[in-house]
Order: C-alpha cells, then structure tokens, then sequence
C-alpha cells in the first residue's frame, strides 16, 4: 500500500515533468465576450483558448519570449507572453481597449503595451490632423507626438527592453507613413483648392446601361465615393454610405459612386471587372448613382484627383466647383458636419 501511495503521489511529476517556469499560465475573465474562443498568435505561432460561458478562460502553453496578437473574434490587442508567466487578463468588450488590465507575474509589461495603444490612438487623433493645412503645423504637430512618445517609452524601466526598444525603433517609421499619407492630403487641397473648378467626366457608364456626366448633376452638392469590388475599406464603408443616403434622401445632396475595377485586377478581362462590379451592386443592394470608370485608374477623372489609394471621398458644389478633393469617410463624424455647414 505504501508504495502504491508513492507512485500514485508521483504521478503528476512524471506525466508533466516540467515546472511552472517552463510554461505560461494565461488566464482571466471577458465581460461581454464575442466569441467562445480567444486567439493568441504570432508570425510563427498560434494557440486557440477556449471561453467558458461565463466569460472565463484558462490555458497552459509554452512561448519563445515576444510581443504576440490576442483576438478575441471581433478586436485585437497586444500581450507580452514568456514562460514563467502567470498572467490574469480583465476586459470589456464595449470599451476593449480602454479596459484592458493585467494582473499576476509579468503583467507588467502587457499592462505598457496596452497603456501604449490607448496613447497612440489618442495623440495620432488622424481625424483631428486631417485638419492641418500647412506643411510647417503638421510637422511640429508630429514632432510634439514623436517627443511624448518617446518619453513615455522611455519612462517604464521596469517593463522588459525588448519591448520599449521595438516601441522606440518603430516610432519614427510610424510617424513617417503619417507624415507621408497627411502631407499629400495638405498636397492635393493646395493642388485642387476649395471653389476652384472640378475636374469632370463625360458619358461614365452606369449601372443601369445609361451613362452620366458630371454636368448633368449641377444643381446638387455630389458625394463621389471612388471604389473597387476588391477593396476592403471601401466595402467597410458601404453601410455608413448606406446610412447617409438614406437620411439625406430628399436633400440637395446626389451620392455618387465610382468604381475602379479593371482588367489588371480582374483576370486581364475588362468583362470580368465590369461583371464583378455589377455582381456587387446587386448583392449590396448599393443606391446612388453608380458608374463604371472607361480606363479605370487611367480614367481622367482619376487622375485629374490624383487618385493613389481607395477609397477616396471628394465633394463638390451645385456649381461643379470642389469643396473638397479628399472629403472625410462616410463612417466618420466630420463628415456630417461638414454637411451641416454647408447646409445640407
């Protein structure tokens, strides 16, 4: 019996013959939780936890020590993951990322990375620097962000250095893409200014075997959305279009849309790209007026609004003068305020 006892005692060790060390212990509780599952993945890894009803989870797993993605089937935040660890992870799906906290060994260093992406969203406010309209304000705008940042990287000596040293090397390729991106927004409204004539197009095909021209539109402001089949955003932007046309029905406002869809992104078949088109328009029940660009981004019309990237928003006047080349989204705010401005 005693040695029955010994074995049985025994047993754990030497079906799991590792210590806590060797593996990380994640865990904690979602409220709200979209899914029955969360992610935790890498470019080389991937592990699938499973959420209890009550919005618990536990999970035992080894790392190679980094920063890995957690997903929860809707939104996505940064954890620090390495084997020792002992984490316990709070949230609330409402406000993902504004409560996100960590507790238990090594919390620290996710409670950085998530405290991180709440400042970045904050001070990269890119509605708010949409508004800069000179070259000189928009650098000091991101050169005053660049110097927070980098003081708060720098601050939280305590949290591992490999993640503040990837924080610090990223930074200024961060603020480069937004300088770059900003800069030719400020570009093109000097370019193509405010109560300058629009560029114009004749006889576009529509949707419904006609064509339209710009011309035929004077009288009402125009909201020209500029989209392809194949452009995730664009689709992102179809309800909130949706949305607005349905509640500026009536209002001297034309929403128009234009696809790009061409032959190079549809099987060398400019048939195929104007199928497609049609084949969506259909399934999204898509209103407004719908037109077909002839050369697609070789369309003069395009390339009159030197259009580089989809999707692209541009408003004109009931005289057929631009108020503005590069109008905010459908999803944001501003631009319902820039409609009401203009009385809408």
């Amino acid at each position: 019996m005693k040695n029955l006892f010994f074995i049985l005692l025994t047993l754990p060790f030497l079906a799991f013959g590792q210590s806590q060390s060797d593996y990380v212990i994640f865990s904690g509780k979602i409220t709200d939780q979209s899914s029955d599952s969360l992610l935790v993945r890498s470019r080389s890894f991937s592990k699938m936890i499973r959420v209890n009803e009550d919005g618990t989870f536990r999970d035992t797993f080894q790392v190679t020590p980094g920063t890995y993605n957690l997903y929860d089937g809707n939104e996505s935040t940064n954890v620090f993951l390495k084997n020792g660890f002992d984490l316990y992870l709070t949230l609330d799906t409402k406000e993902f990322d504004e409560t996100i906290v960590y507790t238990g060994a090594g919390a620290e260093h996710s409670n950085f990375l998530a405290e991180k992406a709440l400042l970045e969203e904050k001070l990269l406010d890119f509605e708010a620097l949409s508004e800069i309209e000179d070259l000189d304000t928009l650098n000091v705008a991101l050169e005053s962000i660049k110097e927070q940042l980098h003081q708060f990287y720098t601050s939280k000596t305590f949290v591992d250095t490999t993640v503040t040293g990837n924080a610090i090397q990223s930074l200024t390729a961060m603020l480069g893409s937004y300088s770059k991106f900003l800069g030719a927004s400020i570009a093109l409204k000097k370019e193509l200014p405010k109560g300058s004539p629009s560029p114009a197009f004749e006889a576009y095909e529509n949707y419904d075997g006609s064509t339209t021209s710009l011309r035929d539109l004077r009288g009402k402001y125009i909201y020209v959305d500029i989209w392809a089949t194949w452009c995730g955003p664009c689709k992102a932007e179809i309800p909130y279009l949706k949305e607005l046309e349905h509640e500026y029905q009536g209002r001297n406002i034309q929403f128009l849309s234009l696809s790009v869809d061409d032959d190079r992104t549809h099987g060398d078949s400019w048939d195929k790209a104007r199928a497609d088109w049609k084949a969506m328009i259909a399934d999204k029940e898509l209103g407004g007026i719908q037109l077909f660009a002839p050369d697609g981004w070789k369309s003069d019309f395009v390339t009159a609004y030197k259009v580089k990237g989809i999707p692209r928003f541009i408003l004109i006047d009931p005289d057929g003068n631009i108020v503005t080349p590069d109008a905010p989204r459908p999803s944001s705010p501003k631009l319902k305020t820039l409609f009401q401005s203009l009385k809408i």
